[in-house]
């Protein structure tokens, strides 16, 4: 809801004489929250009823998390923009720990994602996993009735809720390299909707959907849902006139046994390219073995 006001709120900003109204909808991923979403159908949960609601006309546009969009849309849909990017890390919450490093053997961190939790695994073995599901507030009273030792969020949702003081520590790519999109919000409507995407080209920010569209490529050409632990972040590097986007990716097992990881370099104007030259450097390293038994 933060999203789509804010989001209502630039609109009516850039066209003041336009009227915009929130179509309030609760999603499957909003509802089902006593299973992981790699067991449910992944992210899609969180978007099918908006692009029902953009199919039939009850909406002219939905906001998502640029996280939770999959990564192939329905025939006639597109993103019309990605707006700016908060900060896409990771962030540790807790109450009576300082960080990673400072958590005690056997502590237990809770999480939604596969992603985070196979890349903590690896680097802090001797600590113990939780799912953790439901919305900001759910996550952080179960924290703090102590359920959890200390948790693990995204940076940008704590921030856009007025809830950062609640970061004990930001996680670096290098610890936690983050999902594709996240950070971002984007913007979708019927690909028809040449009006509709015209006035949405105020909002998009190109360097980041650069970035953005670089991240997600790597993931659609792995399969990349909510099943597949699978980090890619994209930055651009250089003087203006000459920047580069910089994109990370891994696939992980989900015991963070064994994790790939590669690098690619390349012009903004092609992020898609960019991606598609990451994931074949993952499969190289042998991606395709982790995700064969994924399957």
């Amino acid at each position: 809801m933060w999203q789509s006001e804010f989001v209502q709120e630039e609109l009516r900003r850039l066209y003041p004489s336009c009227v915009v109204e929130i179509l309030g909808m609760s999603t499957r991923g909003d509802e089902i929250l006593n299973v992981s979403l790699a067991k449910v159908g992944g992210k899609g949960l969180f978007v099918k009823e908006l692009e029902a609601a953009l199919a039939d006309g009850r909406a002219d546009i939905a906001v998502h998390s640029a996280k939770d969009v999959p990564m192939e849309l329905p025939e006639g849909f597109c993103l019309a923009a990605i707006g700016l990017r908060e900060d896409p890390r990771d962030a540790f919450v807790s109450s009576s720990h300082a960080s990673l490093e400072a958590l005690p053997r056997g502590a237990v961190v809770g999480t939604s994602s596969l992603r985070r939790e196979a890349q903590l695994r690896e680097r802090y073995p001797g600590l113990a996993f939780g799912a953790l599901r439901g919305n900001l507030d759910t996550r952080l009273s179960k924290l703090d009735r102590g359920d959890y030792d200390a948790i693990v969020l995204a940076v940008a949702g704590l921030k856009r809720l007025g809830l950062g003081s609640r970061v004990r520590a930001v996680i670096e790519p290098e610890v936690s390299l983050p999902a594709a999109g996240q950070g971002a919000l984007a913007i979708e409507c019927r690909a028809e909707r040449e009006d509709l995407i015209t006035m949405l080209a105020a909002l998009n920010d190109p360097a980041t959907a650069a970035c953005v569209r670089a991240e997600r490529a790597v993931s659609r050409a792995l399969g990349g849902s909510c099943q597949l632990p699978l980090g890619a972040y994209a930055e651009l590097e250089g003087a203006d006139a000459g920047k580069v986007i910089w994109l990370r990716g891994l696939v992980a097992a989900p015991d963070g046994s064994r994790i790939v990881r590669a690098e690619a370099r390349g012009p903004t104007q092609a992020p898609e390219t960019v991606g598609q030259q990451l994931a074949q450097s993952l499969l190289a390293q042998g991606a395709d073995d982790i995700l064969s038994t994924l399957q």
